[in-house]
């Protein structure tokens, strides 16, 4: 059986052709002419891929890759087999993906998945609904009353997009992915299966009557260029909105509880879970797993390593990460003190010499 391939072939291109695009050098001019058809990692690439190198801990894959060509910084240069030709890059992982974007379009934003054009016969739009030209709507999907969609928007098959809702130009909304009380920008990509705008987890507990559920009456607000990943959960806002600031690229199934704001061009890793109320900065770098209590700031560029979980407001541009989280290095200095315990303690199990 022939193995699938699902995006377009990229052209066949020189060595010449290739450092003209990617602005690196060649270092040996005499294989200007070598022909690249694709792109591989070290240890796949065959002779006619072009791959890159930059981080030590892949130098047994370098010295034995059977790549045609590697994009590769001036420290690393010397070691790359005689066989393999030379791209000298300052950033080789940079240049590498400049030229994958231009070879792989087709990977940067999803299309219909049936190769539709207008709206699918399947398809149930509302008659007030309001449609620019150039919208996509893939089978089974629903649009309700009094929806906005702007030009060149795709919304993917089995899409819910409730009453009222706004979407702007040039946005991707996969498959299955459910939204409602909520205003999208323009060039906003949404991956399937993603619950955009239901209502919070707002309750008064333990109350005489049980857990009385309060009203959730805000909106999501998601601006520009924001990217959000599959199975991603974006929960409305109680009195004031949820915001998504410009930029901000989030990963896979996160969960974004009511009243959070998030700043601009912040980056959110996967399963990380926001709790209500939070604001956070801009240029914020969140790892994965990451967990916030409600009711804090993280300040604009602050990061936080995976794993950890904060309880206390973070300065702006601060570096945390533990358990409760603290500054790294505070964090850093405690774990060293602990191991030296438990090795002390293990060298001498019965406390011999001490008062």
């Amino acid at each position: 059986m022939a193995q699938p391939t699902f995006f377009a072939t990229p052209p066949s291109s020189t060595l010449a052709e290739i450092a003209a695009l990617t602005k690196a050098q060649l270092v040996d001019p005499v294989r200007a002419g070598h022909t690249i058809r694709g792109l591989a990692s070290l240890d796949e690439a065959g002779p006619m891929h072009l791959t890159f190198f930059d981080n030590l801990k892949y130098a047994d894959q370098l010295a034995s890759t059977k790549a045609g060509a590697c994009l590769v910084s001036p420290r690393f240069e010397a070691s790359v087999p005689a066989h393999v030709a030379v791209l000298r890059a300052a950033q080789p992982f940079r240049a590498f993906v400049g030229l994958a974007r231009e070879w792989h379009r087709d990977a940067l934003r999803p299309t219909s998945w049936f190769g539709s054009e207008g709206i699918a016969p399947s398809a149930i739009v509302d008659p007030t609904a309001r449609l620019e030209d150039g919208v996509i709507v893939d089978p089974l999907a629903l649009i309700g009353a009094d929806v906005e969609i702007g030009a060149g928007t795709v919304i993917g098959a089995g899409a819910v997009i409730g009453p009222g809702v706004k979407i702007g130009r040039d946005c991707n909304v996969g498959a299955r992915t459910a939204i409602q009380c909520a205003l999208i920008g323009n060039n906003v990509l949404i991956h399937p299966s993603c619950s955009i705008g239901q209502d919070g987890y707002g309750f008064l507990f333990f109350g005489p009557e049980g857990h009385l559920k309060v009203p959730q009456t805000g909106r999501v607000l998601i601006q520009n260029d924001v990217e959000i990943g599959a199975g991603t959960t974006i929960d409305r806002g109680s009195l004031r909105d949820t915001v998504i600031g410009e930029g901000t690229k989030i990963d896979n199934q996160v969960q974004i509880g009511h009243n959070v704001t998030i700043g601009r061009h912040c980056l959110l890793a996967a399963q990380i879970g926001l709790a209500g109320s939070l604001t956070i900065g801009d240029n914020v770098a969140l790892g994965a797993k990451v967990g916030i209590n409600n009711h804090l700031k993280i300040g604009d560029g602050a990061q936080v390593t995976a794993m950890s979980a904060v309880k206390d407001d973070i300065p702006p541009n601060g570096r945390w990460g533990g358990h409760f989280a603290k500054p790294t290095k505070q964090w850093f200095r405690e774990i060293v003190a602990v191991e030296r315990l438990v090795r002390d303690q293990a060298a001498n199990p019965k406390g011999e010499g001490q008062e």
